[in-house]
């Protein structure tokens, strides 16, 4: 996961960091200095942020030629 899947994360869940600081356990200053690519995240703060926001209903997509991205999961199925 990288800054930019992260805030578009956020936004496609219409989140604020605080909200999502809550959701994964970690604080908002962490969020906002990664998001604002400031500097980067320890291994198990990662793993929070993408756990809590995969549970959330995001999917992260890969370097693919075109960048990395994310999805929001389908929610009828």
């Amino acid at each position: 996961m990288d800054s930019s899947q992260l805030r578009m994360a956020r936004a496609g869940l219409k989140i604020g960091v605080r909200d999502l600081a809550a959701m994964a356990g970690v604080t908002t200053a962490t969020i906002t200095r990664f998001e604002n690519e400031r500097g980067g995240l320890n291994a198990v703060t990662q793993s929070k942020l993408k756990a809590a926001l995969e549970a959330a209903g995001i999917i992260f997509i890969d370097q693919n030629g075109n960048g990395p991205g994310i999805r929001l999961r389908d929610r009828q199925g």
